[in-house]
C-alpha cells in the first residue's frame, strides 16, 4: 500500500450526530472512505446539546478532561469524549465547552431566528482546542483537513501562533469551501475575545474584510491548499463576483492552489436496493417497488396517486439561492403540465407563507412539508418521478446524484456541481441523464419541466433515462483518490510561510 496518512478531519457538523445541510453528510462519508483507503483518519467537532450521549456511545478520555485552553486573556476548560462513526470504524472526538455548545441549535438562535451574538468567540474556541487536544493526544496529523469557516482559522494559527511549536513541524492544511457565500463575518472587537492581535483588522491583512473580520478570508489566505465540491463552482467562485461574495480576488490570488473535487455520494445510506427506509426496495432490474414507493409518498403526503402524473420531489432548503423565487413565479404553469409537488424543507419564512398558501390552493397537486425529516428525504427520493433543483448557485449538490441513484430524474439549472453531473437528455440524448436549463428565468425552468413530461409521457423511453442514472457511478471512492493525491503532495511539501 502507498504511505499511510495521518489525516484529522475538521467540521462544525458531521452526520448523523449533528446536521443542517450537505457539509454534515460529506464530513462523515469522506473520513470513512479516506478510512478504508487504509489512511489513519480522526474527526473533530463541537459537542452540541443535541447529541445524545447514550445513542452514540459516547466515552469519557481522561486525559481529554479540563484540557486548558488560552483564548484572549481567559482560560477555558474544555472536555473531550469519543465515539465512533456509525457504521464505521472512524474514530470521532466531541471537544465541549458547554456555555457554547450546550445549546439547542448550532449556529441560529431559534428564539430570535439570528445567529448567536457568540459565533466567533464560539468557534475560535473550537479552533484552538482542536491543537491543543492533539497535542494532548501525541498524535501529529500530517494533513489537518479544514471544512468552511467555522474551521478556517485553524491554518492562520498555525502560520502565526504556532509557527515555532515543532510538534506541528510536519503539519500542513488544506481548507474545503462547501459554500463561500457563508464567510463568518464579524466586528473587529471581536479580536482581543478571541486572542487575535488588533493588527489584523489593518486594511491588507490576513483577517480583514471590508472593515471586517473574515474568519473564511484568512483560511483562504494562509492554507497550503484550498479546495471546493465541484471543478465548475470552483471557477465560478473566482470569475463571478456575484457568486465569489466579495472573495473572488482573494480566491483567484490563490488560483494554483485552487482546486475543485466533486462530492461523492455514500451508498451505503443511498441506494434503493438497500434503503431501509422506504417501503419497497428496487434496482435498475426490477423497478417495480418504484411504484409501491410513491404510492406510499402521495399517500403519506394526502395526495390523490395516479400512475400517469409525474411527482415532482424538492428536498432543500427553502432560501432564494436554491431558486424558490422562480418557482414562485412558475407555479402555475408548472400544475397545468398535469404534475404534483411533493416539497420539504426549511427555510426563510417568506417562503414558508407562500408554500402554504400555495398547496392551500392546489390542495391535490402540492404537498408542502415545513420541517427536516430524514425519512421523508428518502421516500421523496424513492417515489418521485423528477428532482427539482432550480438553483441560482449550487456549489455542488448532493440530491441530484441521489436521485439518479434512484431513478428518479433531475431537472436542474446549469450552475456549479448541477453543471458537472447532469446533462440536458434533450440536447444530447445519447449521454443526456437528466434536463437542464440555462437562464436563471422562470419561462425556462417551465420549459425544461416540459420537456421532461413530454418524455414521461413516452414509457420505453423514460425507463431507458432512469436506469441510465441509476448505473452511474458517483461514489465516494473517486473523491477520495483526488483527495489523496492532494494530500500526498502537500506531505512532500514545505508549510507556507
Amino acid at each position: 500500500m502507498k504511505t499511510r496518512l495521518r489525516i484529522l478531519f475538521l467540521s462544525s457538523e458531521v452526520a448523523p450526530f449533528a446536521k443542517t445541510g450537505g457539509l454534515a453528510d460529506v464530513c462523515s462519508a469522506l473520513p470513512k472512505a479516506l478510512f478504508e483507503k487504509g489512511h489513519d483518519v480522526r474527526v473533530m467537532m463541537p459537542k452540541y446539546g443535541t447529541i445524545g450521549e447514550r445513542k452514540y456511545t459516547l466515552r469519557e478520555v481522561i486525559r481529554l478532561k479540563e484540557i486548558p485552553v488560552k483564548m484572549g486573556d481567559k482560560i477555558y476548560p474544555t472536555n473531550a469524549k469519543s465515539a465512533f462513526i456509525p457504521d464505521s470504524k472512524v474514530q470521532i472526538y466531541f471537544l465541549d465547552y458547554k456555555p457554547f455548545f450546550d445549546r439547542p441549535d448550532l449556529y441560529v438562535d431559534s428564539k430570535t431566528g439570528k445567529d448567536y451574538p457568540d459565533n466567533a468567540e464560539r468557534f475560535a474556541l473550537f479552533c484552538r482546542a482542536v491543537l491543543e487536544t492533539i497535542k494532548i493526544l501525541h498524535w501529529e496529523p500530517q494533513v489537518i483537513h479544514c471544512n468552511d469557516w467555522q474551521t478556517a482559522l485553524i491554518p492562520w494559527l498555525l502560520r502565526n501562533e504556532y509557527k515555532d511549536d515543532s510538534f506541528f513541524n510536519k503539519t500542513r492544511t488544506m481548507l474545503s469551501i462547501h459554500n463561500v457565500a457563508y464567510q463568518g463575518v464579524f466586528d473587529p472587537d471581536v479580536l482581543p475575545r478571541i486572542g487575535i492581535p488588533e493588527s489584523e483588522k489593518e486594511p491588507g491583512s490576513d483577517l480583514e474584510f471590508y472593515g471586517k473580520i473574515n474568519f473564511l478570508k484568512g483560511g483562504i489566505k494562509t492554507a497550503d491548499v484550498i479546495t471546493t465540491v465541484s471543478p465548475t463552482y470552483a471557477n465560478e467562485i473566482q470569475s463571478d463576483p456575484e457568486l465569489g461574495c466579495g472573495l473572488q480576488d482573494v480566491l483567484k490570488e490563490r488560483s494554483q492552489d485552487l482546486h475543485g473535487i466533486l462530492n461523492g455520494v455514500d451508498y451505503s445510506v443511498w441506494d434503493p436496493e438497500k434503503d431501509k427506509l422506504i417501503p419497497a426496495r428496487y434496482s435498475a432490474a426490477d423497478l417495480s417497488g418504484k411504484l409501491t414507493d410513491k404510492q406510499a409518498l402521495l399517500d403519506q403526503c394526502g395526495l390523490p396517486f395516479d400512475e400517469s402524473i409525474p411527482v415532482i420531489g424538492m428536498v432543500s432548503r427553502l432560501v432564494d439561492q436554491k431558486g424558490f423565487d422562480l418557482l414562485a413565479d412558475s407555479v402555475d404553469d408548472i400544475i397545468k403540465l398535469k404534475t404534483q409537488l411533493v416539497i420539504l424543507g426549511v427555510g426563510d419564512p417568506k417562503y414558508h407563507k407562500l408554500l402554504e398558501k400555495l398547496a392551500k390552493k392546489y390542495p391535490k397537486n402540492i404537498s408542502v412539508n415545513l420541517r427536516y425529516d430524514n425519512e421523508l428525504a428518502h421516500l421523496i427520493e424513492a417515489g418521485s418521478d423528477m428532482l427539482l433543483m432550480p438553483s441560482k448557485y449550487e456549489p455542488c449538490g448532493l440530491n441530484q446524484m441521489y436521485s439518479l441513484k434512484y431513478g428518479t430524474v433531475p431537472i436542474v439549472r446549469k450552475t456549479g456541481g448541477l453543471a458537472d453531473t447532469i446533462i440536458d437528455f434533450i440536447a444530447d440524448p445519447a449521454n443526456g441523464n437528466g434536463f437542464v436549463f440555462e437562464s436563471y428565468d422562470s419561462k425556462a425552468l417551465v420549459q425544461a419541466i416540459k420537456n421532461a413530461v413530454e418524455t414521461f409521457r413516452q414509457p420505453k423511453v423514460w425507463q431507458k433515462l432512469m436506469k441510465k442514472g441509476m448505473k452511474q457511478n458517483f461514489g465516494w471512492q473517486v473523491a477520495a483518490d483526488k483527495y489523496i493525491k492532494l494530500y500526498a503532495k502537500l506531505d512532500n511539501t514545505k508549510r507556507k510561510k
